[in-house]
């Protein structure tokens, strides 16, 4: 059996639930056999028995698979012992009454998480299924059972001027007794010694060895006004979005952050991936190419040690073209943090263009095991569908599936991740579902370039020619100028003898 369809069946807790619904009927059937002897009850009733349960088996089986996923199940499941050394960090409450320091908050454990991620021998729930808890009544216990952790961390951080209060408890699920507590009074310029702490006192309390704190990034960069490293975590926020207006929200913010200290390297290296970000879903003129060029240089300048600006460098290399100093770019921010996301996603990205489908693939799992994003788990579907490895590829399409379910739980207004729905539907043999979140796509947002495109290509791809022409000249209309994607996007084929199609390439 393939190797990633057998995982699914595991994180689905298949094996569980299938388990179990097989020793209730079993002990069905001895009662049965029992009652028929004691009261005399004709053969009947127990081969009736029989048939039902072996009728049932299949219907079980099937909402298993559909409900088995952690999230996902209006049903309880059976409780797994969770790995000793696990831990969940939900979004901290801003307790300070004004919505717009939510992104402290959200920044904060973003940060705190991806330091726990480096602990080695700890096991930490992705970002993307903590903040599913965001604003959640549940109780941490339960929290702690649905996620198959043994701990959690809650938190809440309230804004004083320039001072700032975090309260921050880790909870025990087994038991719901507190396995460690604190509360910091500080200044906002203390806010990364905060951080630091949190991830520090977590792991020891669940008694992980640190050696030599090589979990902690020897090349963080610290700005000269704190609020440069604000617009940053505000920016962040945005990159997190791949829509055309939060991508230009997100550079708005590294830039008022370099304008508030313009040697902050992450600023620059930020501002960088936002622009070659826009260059690569929304080619529509080529500033923001020569953008990301010039920033992504500057921020290797700064921060030669800062990994995120090697990857942002090696982004903008490969969207230009230079492909042996892009590699060099990507390896470097490897070599200086191994778990990076933007490095393995961005490199997976221009293996994927260069046509070295093996090295994708593996990248693009990587990417998506480092963080739990719909992008990645979605290209990782396809890498392993254009190499042919069937099995693997409708296993790892069923997780890109339910992670941007998850995804659009708490982002329910982002048309690429219900393209990307749109598409993996389709493509796991379910159109209906497929059509419907592509329309629900154009909804979102109907202006967007980008998600006009990517839904002509899946009506391309499904028969609907019409359709998909309408999509392409309404993209078209709307800013959308790649004529390199028009000609060359396999998607697009069954367009091709199509005089409309053919009138659009020509008019580019």
């Amino acid at each position: 059996m393939n190797k990633g369809f057998l995982e699914e069946l595991l994180r689905r807790r298949m094996p569980q639930i299938v388990g179990l619904y097989l020793a209730a009927g079993w002990g069905l059937l001895e009662f049965t056999d029992w009652a028929t002897g004691r009261f005399g009850l004709s053969a009947f009733w127990e081969d009736s028995v029989v048939v039902s349960w072996a009728l049932l088996l299949p219907v079980v089986a099937g909402l298993a698979w559909r409900w088995g996923a952690p999230g996902s199940s209006p049903l309880p499941r059976p409780f797994l012992r969770p790995p000793d050394r696990s831990v969940a960090v939900l979004p901290f409450l801003n307790m300070s009454g004004d919505p717009e320091n939510d992104y402290l908050g959200d920044g904060l454990s973003e940060e705190v998480i991806n330091a726990l991620v480096k602990v080695p021998d700890l096991r930490v729930v992705s970002r993307t299924s903590a903040f599913t808890y965001k604003g959640t009544a549940k109780k941490i216990r339960t929290i702690g059972r649905e996620l198959n952790v043994g701990s959690v961390l809650e938190g809440s951080i309230q804004r004083f001027g320039n001072r700032i209060r975090v309260t921050t408890q880790l909870v025990s699920v087994e038991d719901g007794y507190h396995l460690w507590s604190e509360r910091f009074d500080k200044e906002m310029e203390d806010l990364f010694d905060i951080e630091d702490q949190i991830a520090e006192q977590v792991a020891r309390a669940l008694r992980v060895i640190l050696k030599n704190e090589e979990w902690k990034s020897p090349h963080r960069a610290h700005p000269s006004d704190i609020r440069a490293y604000e617009y940053c975590l505000r920016g962040q926020q945005f990159l997190i979005h791949p829509r055309l207006k939060s991508l230009g929200f997100a550079r708005q913010m590294f830039d008022k952050a370099l304008d508030v200290d313009p040697r902050y390297a992450p600023a620059w290296a930020g501002a960088a991936e936002s622009a070659a970000l826009i260059h690569m879903n929304y080619p529509l003129r080529d500033q923001e190419l020569e953008d990301a060029d010039r920033l992504s240089q500057r921020a290797v300048e700064l921060g030669p040690t800062l990994a995120d600006a090697h990857s942002a460098r090696g982004f903008a290399l490969f969207l230009l073209h230079r492909v042996e100093e892009s590699e060099a770019a990507f390896q470097r921010s490897l070599e200086l943090d191994p778990l990076l996301f933007q490095a393995h996603y961005f490199h997976a990205r221009a293996c994927y263009q260069q046509g070295r489908l093996e090295e994708a693939a593996d990248k693009f799992q990587k990417a998506s095991e480092i963080r739990e994003d719909y992008q990645a788990a979605f290209l990782a579907a396809q890498s392993s569908e254009a190499l042919g490895r069937t099995e693997e590829a409708e296993a790892r399409r069923i997780r890109a599936l339910a992670v941007a379910e998850k995804h659009m739980e708490l982002n329910p207004d982002d048309p690429r991740a219900a393209t990307m729905r749109a598409v993996s539907l389709c493509r796991l043999g379910r159109p209906d579902e497929g059509l419907h979140w592509a329309e629900k796509a154009l909804e979102i947002d109907p202006n967007d370039p980008g998600v006009r495109y990517n839904v002509a290509c899946l009506y391309s791809l499904e028969g609907k020619v019409e359709e998909a022409i309408q999509c392409l000249e309404a993209a078209v209309k709307a800013g959308f100028q790649n004529k390199d994607w028009f000609r060359h996007d396999p998607d697009l084929d069954p367009l091709r003898t199509h005089p409309r199609f053919q009138s659009l390439i020509s008019e580019l």
